[in-house]
């Protein structure tokens, strides 16, 4: 009977590795066509490896909690010849085959790579070795004292162990000029080892990544108080009901809309514009943010756009996005004030140039010109950070001055 193999598949173009998360399927389990039989998580999103022909499981090589790369050996299926001829897909015996002609041309270490699992003499399948998440680092404190120079021989040891700079930047340095030797560095892991740890999850070390590259610019955070009850009062009156988050989205849209340069991107001696206002939202889910993203929010009305956010959002929460759901956006807005915070500088993303956020509504009184009185009214604070090549804190106060007058036109948008 012929034996189909079950690959980790390409899960989109920048994911590289996965982790299985849920082992759906036992051996002797009849499986069928498109059945997701093994949920894996990514950086981004968890997703579900599926079959690709009815069969029955094998055998199981996949581990729940280990991490293996794209085309990694995760299970096989027994399957009939009619079922071969019906689907197309490649048997272990057709791969064998195709690997004894590539080992007439290529190198025996190159067929075995392009097979992404390896054959022994007694015909006996190697499963591909489970694999570390490739962005690693280690939690420290930040510090003030360490290495402004790092020697040829730190950086190898640097690699070998996984660290980039920011991760010894709790290390006192006792080479010349404060340096940060190998000796320094291995005592100050020799001395975390006694600390308590836990695993960082993979969506936990992406934004560790995204944030580490984020902050090799010049960020910096301007602020602005807005008033709420405009909006508050159209929400009410609405149905659907729109979020808060998603007025603040499409005002600012419009705004970065009259002003693109504002979002662009430095890339060399060029600033590169947006070509399309794509802006993503912050969605907080267990151990990390996804930032799924609303498309040409400039061109669609907020009844427009209610049904695609609210798609977006709970898909998020849920972490069932695609990386195309995640891709794309010229800038994020993210709304921290459901945690009751009324005050934050947030990031924005190595991709993005601006990042809009919004704290927590507060009831003020707030000098009423009209009256010559305060008045009891509901303010939030928001905030741009902001690429400081790319922009400077006058055009982004404009930028938010522009934003709080639209949410006074709530209506209009």
């Amino acid at each position: 009977m012929p034996t189909v193999p079950i690959f980790m598949p390409q899960l989109g173009e920048s994911i590289a590795e996965a982790t299985v998360i849920r082992l759906g399927i036992a051996v002797g389990d009849a499986v069928r066509t498109d059945q997701e039989i093994i949920e894996v998580e990514t950086n981004k999103a968890v997703m579900g490896v599926t079959t690709l022909c009815n069969g029955i499981v094998a055998e199981i090589k996949a581990q729940e909690g280990v991490s293996y790369s794209v085309g990694s050996l995760l299970g096989l299926l027994d399957v009939t010849e009619e079922e071969v001829a019906r689907t197309g897909v490649d048997t272990l015996e057709s791969l064998e085959a195709k690997r004894t002609d590539a080992d007439q041309s290529a190198s025996p270490a190159r067929a075995e790579a392009n097979l992404h699992f390896a054959l022994d003499d007694g015909d006996a399948y190697e499963e591909a070795p489970a694999v570390v998440p490739s962005v690693k680092g280690l939690p420290v404190p930040a510090g003030t004292m360490g290495a402004h120079y790092i020697s040829p021989r730190m950086r190898a040891r640097m690699n070998d162990l996984g660290l980039r700079e920011a991760d010894i930047s709790a290390v006192a340095g006792t080479g010349a000029g404060g340096r940060v030797t190998v000796e320094d560095l291995e005592r100050f892991l020799d001395y975390l080892e006694a600390w308590p740890s836990t695993q960082a999850s993979p969506m936990r070390l992406a934004v560790a990544d995204a944030m580490r590259r984020s902050w090799t610019r010049p960020l910096a955070t301007v602020g602005l108080p807005v008033l709420l009850d405009r909006v508050l009062d159209h929400r009410r009156n609405h149905t659907p009901k729109p979020g808060l988050t998603l007025y603040v989205l499409r005002a600012f849209a419009i705004a970065v809309g009259e002003k693109p340069s504002a979002a662009g991107y430095l890339i060399g001696d060029k600033i590169v514009h947006p070509r399309s206002l794509d802006i993503g939202v912050a969605v907080q889910v267990e151990d990390g943010v996804l930032v799924p993203v609303v498309r040409k929010v400039d061109q669609k009305t907020l009844r427009d756009l209610i049904g695609e956010y609210d798609d977006l959002i709970e898909r998020g929460r849920r972490r069932r996005l695609s990386e195309a759901d995640c891709s794309g956006g010229i800038a994020t807005v993210t709304n921290f004030g459901t945690f009751g915070l009324t005050l934050g500088t947030p990031i924005p993303l190595p991709n993005e140039t601006l990042i809009l956020g919004i704290g927590a509504g507060v009831k003020k009184p707030v000098w009423s010109q009209e009256v010559e009185a305060f008045l009891p009214a509901t303010v939030a604070e928001i905030f741009i950070t902001f690429d400081h090549r790319v922009v400077d804190g006058g055009d982004v106060g404009l930028l938010l001055n522009r934003v709080s007058e639209l949410l006074q036109q709530p209506e209009a948008l």
